[in-house]
């Protein structure tokens, strides 16, 4: 942790909804005037998407069928963990981005599924901000989670991340749904060991329960709405947490248990402003005050 350069630390698996989380941060960032550097996970996967599927088939050829972009070997992670203690010491680093698209293509240059450059990251920032699959992870000689100073975790029940995931592949990536169920049964050893025990190690966990029959994700004809969802937000350490406050701001809001609070689901940006504005200024005003 830094006080002169805070890291926030947004970790979620593919189609948990991470992107709409940054977004909120996004905006918070600028009401406040407060000026991030960014990190997207996707930045540091070690391969591009040929050189994935090449890597893939070797796996496969050599008995493994469980390589994928959740376990390390697939990603830069003491790179990441570089940055992250980089940026913390001297508010420096460096990133590029992947490109999913081809909207992506035309505004970064390149082909969709390859990387930009490396390049340095903005100067004079008041925080950096990551986004992606790794933000907390511990073990195999890491310790990413020791860095962020703010460990959000965003995590749909496992039907619901299931669901989101498809509809996004399928209509933004033309996959199919098949294709989208062998990338998941792929993934899973790796979102077991990886994925899930950071969400033990964040200081908010924002989990999104729909209240409709999504039994069977694989047939689902469209993805719950807010409306048809709840969010579960849970605080690790929920002293100085105003509840009261927040059950009188946002309407059908209940305490689950003494450090979790329910919201309906189209509450969900206004519960994040509210909790989470006070706490990234509360940074920004440390990091102000070292200076």
């Amino acid at each position: 942790m830094s006080v002169r350069y805070p890291i926030i630390s947004v970790t979620g698996s593919s189609g948990a909804g991470t992107t709409s989380v940054r977004n909120t941060f996004v905006q918070i960032f600028r009401r406040e005037g407060i000026v991030a550097a960014y990190i997207e996970g996707d930045a540091f996967h070690r391969y591009d998407r040929d050189g994935m599927r090449r890597q893939m088939a070797e796996q496969a050829a050599a008995g493994n069928l469980n390589f994928s972009h959740f376990g390390p070997e697939a990603n830069l992670l003491e790179e990441l963990e570089g940055v992250f203690a980089q940026y913390g010491e001297s508010g420096t680093g460096r990133t590029r981005h992947y490109i999913h698209d081809e909207d992506e293509a035309e505004a970064y240059g390149g082909a969709p599924g390859t990387f930009t450059d490396w390049e340095p990251l903005a100067n004079d920032t008041d925080l950096l901000f990551y986004e992606g699959l790794h933000g907390a992870i511990v073990g195999d000689g890491l310790d990413l989670a020791r860095y962020a100073d703010l460990k959000i975790g965003v995590v749909p029940v496992i039907n619901l991340e299931w669901i989101q995931k498809i509809h996004r592949d399928r209509s933004t990536r033309g996959y199919s749904t098949e294709a989208v169920m062998d990338t998941i049964l792929r993934r899973m050893p790796d979102y077991v060991h990886y994925i899930c025990p950071q969400f033990t190690r964040t200081d908010i966990n924002f989990q999104r329960v729909p209240t409709v029959d999504t039994s069977n994700p694989f047939v689902a004809r469209w993805i719950p709405t807010a409306d048809e969802s709840m969010v579960v937000i849970r605080f690790a350490n929920p002293r100085g947490i105003d509840f009261p406050y927040l059950l009188s701001m946002i309407n059908g809001s209940f305490m689950s248990r003494a450090n979790s609070i329910v919201i309906p689901g189209n509450k969900l940006d206004l519960g994040m402003q509210l909790i989470l504005t006070p706490m990234i200024l509360q940074l920004v005003q440390r990091k102000r005050r070292a200076a």
